[in-house]
């Protein structure tokens, strides 16, 4: 069985290290685990892994962010993927800081990645996993915080969260999406001492 498993985010140094490229940052991990590394392909850089029966095409776009949709799109045809073993992994605002949501589909939530794959699959039904890089900016500064670098405290947490992911991309190659999610979206939550405080003497 083979799966493509796109890591979104945008080519070059200036960029490598940013939060919008955390799905460049969760493949480049897994690539190294497997001693594998990425060949410039067209439409990306690829890789592929096998485990067992399973094939997995590791993708990371090199249409820039925006144009994401053009490097699935070819990837899934030309390795004759069906949409349903296409994951897609991306950083989310809406989450808090390495907090990690696994969703069968849905809307693109304000992310130009998964908006253009959406237009150009035609669907919004492909599974993705969203992980959170919070939204410690300004008013008016959002370009400026997700093209931004991670601060040493951040990256230290994201470290951490990619080895759950890795864990999520495996399990959804075996068990599928909804058991995946059923045991990792609750393991990939992450709820902060001050919330939990407010929690507490809310009642």
């Amino acid at each position: 069985m083979k799966y493509l498993i796109a890591g979104l985010g945008n080519i070059g140094e200036e960029y490598k290290e940013t939060r919008h490229n955390i799905g460049f940052k969760v493949l480049d991990t897994m690539a190294r685990a497997s001693n594998t590394s990425f060949t410039d392909r067209r439409y990306g850089a690829v890789c592929e892994i096998k485990i067992k029966s399973r094939t997995f095409i590791l993708l990371k776009p090199s249409t820039f962010m925006n144009l994401s949709g053009n490097a699935v799109n070819y990837w899934l045809k030309k390795e004759k993927i069906p949409l349903e073993n296409l994951l897609v992994i991306v950083d989310d605002i809406a989450l808090p800081l390495g907090s990690i949501r696994m969703k069968p589909k849905g809307s693109d939530g304000g992310h130009n990645g998964l908006a253009h794959i959406n237009s150009i699959l035609s669907t919004t039904e492909y599974t993705r996993i969203r992980i959170g890089i919070g939204n410690g900016f300004r008013k008016g500064s959002r370009v400026n915080y997700v093209l931004g670098n991670w601060s040493p405290e951040e990256e230290k947490i994201i470290e951490e969260r990619i080895a759950i992911v890795i864990e999520m991309i495996k399990s959804f190659t075996t068990v599928g999406t909804e058991l995946t999610m059923t045991y990792f979206n609750k393991a990939g939550k992450i709820t902060f001492p001050e919330k939990r405080n407010n929690t507490t003497n809310n009642g």
